[in-house]
């Protein structure tokens, strides 16, 4: 692993920011299964001590987003098709209610935020910007959750969403793909407008059933990165 210096908050705790910064490049596949974690190269890339490094570590080994063999390496961990079929689950069960919420609630003072992040990700989609467009859509579903005002069930779902957002990272470059998902996003946001709620959900379902419908092709061009 390239150590390259990364520059912390010193007004926060060392750990999480550690955490957050390796889990996003493992969900990026910047870190890709089977990149070794040195500890050593670790404490030199974020010029902290080794303690931070360690709780940094066993919080993405309880995500399963790291293997750690004790006295020999930490090792990012293949995608689980389980524990992503799970995650899938426990978003949609989730996310079916939070569009019928939005779409039966009569105000709809939080349409304007939704819909600038839709212009936002079709200017993405023009510019192929695949890593903006990413974080766009995490932003539309966050924000899909904080209009229904349960914020927290949308830090649940990111926790246990690791093996399930690297392999629609996977999927993404895939042509039309990311079209797809702005049109789906489209869909579920002029249902949720037009007071909808069954219309919400049916958008909603069908945008969530992308990437597993397709995970044969996922793990035919990607099998050092899959397991199950």
């Amino acid at each position: 692993m390239t150590v390259t210096a990364i520059q912390l908050d010193r007004a926060r705790q060392a750990a999480p920011q550690v955490y957050e910064r390796l889990r996003e490049q493992i969900i990026a596949l910047t870190l890709a299964p089977g990149s070794v974690l040195a500890r050593n190269e670790l404490m030199a890339q974020f010029g902290v001590s080794q303690t931070p490094i360690r709780d940094a570590l066993l919080r993405l080994a309880e995500e399963g987003l790291v293997d750690i063999f004790p006295q020999h390496a930490t090792v990012v961990s293949p995608i689980d098709l389980a524990t992503a079929r799970q995650a899938h689950f426990l978003r949609r069960s989730v996310e079916l209610e939070v569009v019928r919420t939005l779409a039966l609630q009569p105000d709809r003072s939080f349409m304007p935020r939704l819909q600038a992040l839709i212009a936002r990700q079709r200017a993405l989609v023009d510019a192929q910007d695949l890593e903006g467009f990413v974080e766009t859509d995490q932003s539309l579903h966050r924000q899909l959750c904080e209009a229904a005002e349960v914020p927290g069930l949308w830090a649940l779902i990111r926790s246990r969403s690791g093996h399930l957002d690297r392999l629609r990272r996977l999927h993404l470059p895939v042509p039309g793909k990311a079209q797809s998902i702005l049109d789906d996003h489209a869909r579920i946001l002029d249902a949720i407008a037009a007071g909808d709620a069954d219309a919400a959900q049916e958008a909603l379902r069908g945008h969530l059933s992308g990437t597993l419908s397709q995970v044969d092709e996922i793990r035919a061009k990607f099998p050092d990165y899959v397991r199950g």
